[in-house]
């Protein structure tokens, strides 16, 4: 494939896992895991039937305790209000395992996100998880021929709403570090330019329009600087830029096609995808250019990288024809696929625990965004609709 390539078919690569090329596959890992969740009995909040309602939606959502019936569960949860306050209490084997009280607000929903992420972040203190059920999950909904938008909602696939409002194409939504704004491509009649959207108020500004395509917008962790794909010669490359600049610098030039980046935690390097080798293959190239690697990976490509926040890289390849996910876990070196269920997997976007996997799930029909638990490989269906939805991504933990 290379770069001489029409600007629709190189859009059409930047932004859809679609390439058609076939190598040799490489072996799978499975990884057979021993970690299982802690079993949790909840006991409601008397007297408040709403919060009950939204503590037990956030305790199954998180996925770190498996809800039980059961009275003599591995943890028990107790609620109660007093004195405008709603405290919940968590015992183990009916000794304290820790206290917390949070103002009565009204807002059931928030109180509950807040009040999970508390007991998840000190009930697993040692694997210093953040919380994170107070985050969003951006993605698409094509709800006409050609019409996409970017919608947003909560872990739980609750609070959806919509977040653009165009006639067009907008796809592959990348958060700000704040989860104030989300960037976005949108398709216009004489090209693609990326697009910033501030949530509240609501308000848009395009952050770059050059000649061609620009997609795969991404956010480095500092918020300051842009990872992007654009084609000013129609040569399909990735640049970096400073938020608001106008002089991109560009970090690979090659007849390779170039395609969906994201940054490392530190800023210091973007993983993105380059069929450089014949296929598809995820590469690694620090910030500055330097320092250019491929990754080994599980099927005949690879594809839509998300980079987790303790060195992990998700994402979705081809096995006997059909898209499915994989991790690398960039300390061990192993390829270990998380999904064995059947239909086409896509688009996988790491959750600010480093754990759970939001991604686009085909079955022929339509398709809808699912939850993967990366370490037990259980499924959620996180949001369906009548329209095909895809593109998730994950707000980052203290972001709202």
């Amino acid at each position: 494939m290379y770069k001489t390539l029409s600007l629709a078919a190189a859009a059409l690569f930047a932004f859809a896992p679609a390439a058609m090329l076939t190598a040799a596959p490489e072996p799978i890992v499975v990884t057979k895991t021993v970690r299982t969740n802690p079993t949790l009995y909840f006991q409601g909040v008397p007297g408040d039937g709403e919060l009950t309602r939204q503590m037990r939606s956030f305790l199954g959502a998180c996925g770190w305790f498996d809800l039980s019936g059961d009275p003599k569960a591995e943890y028990v949860l107790s609620g109660r209000r007093e004195s405008g306050r709603a405290v919940f209490t968590l015992t183990t084997g009916g000794a304290p395992a820790g206290s917390w009280g949070i103002p009565l607000t009204g807002n059931s929903r928030r109180m509950a996100q807040q009040m999970v992420d508390a007991i998840i972040q000190n009930t697993f203190k040692e694997l210093k998880v953040k919380g994170f059920c107070s985050t969003k999950i951006a993605f698409c909904a094509e709800t006409a021929s050609g019409v996409k938008n970017i919608y947003a909602c909560d872990i739980d696939g609750g609070n959806v709403e919509q977040i653009t409002n165009y006639n067009a194409l907008c796809v592959e939504p990348c958060w700000f570090p704040d989860g104030k704004a989300i960037g976005y491509s949108k398709y216009n009649r004489t090209g693609i330019d990326v697009i910033e959207t501030r949530l509240n108020p609501k308000r848009s500004r395009v952050l770059t329009a050059f000649r061609g395509i620009n997609t795969g917008a991404a956010i480095s962790p500092d918020g300051r600087n842009l990872a992007v794909i654009l084609s000013p010669d129609h040569k399909v490359d990735l640049y970096v830029m400073p938020i608001g600049g106008r002089t991109p610098r560009r970090l690979t030039n090659s007849i390779a096609v170039e395609a969906s980046p994201c940054w490392s935690p530190d800023g210091r390097e973007i993983a993105f995808v380059s069929d450089e080798t014949g296929v598809p293959k995820i590469n690694i190239i620090s910030a500055d250019g330097r320092n250019r690697r491929v990754l080994k990976s599980v099927g005949s490509d690879a594809v839509t990288p998300d980079w987790s926040g303790d060195g992990k890289i998700v994402y979705a390849t081809r096995v006997e024809g059909v898209y499915t996910i994989a991790v690398y876990d960039l300390k061990t070196g192993e390829n270990t696929r998380i999904t064995q269920e059947p239909g086409v997997w896509e688009s996988p976007a790491w959750a600010a625990d480093n754990r759970q996997v939001v991604c686009k799930r085909s079955d022929g029909r339509r398709s809808a965004l699912y939850v993967i638990d990366s370490w037990t490989g259980k499924t959620r269906l996180l949001v369906s609709t009548p329209y095909n939805l895809s593109m998730p991504a994950w707000s980052r933990a203290g972001s709202r």
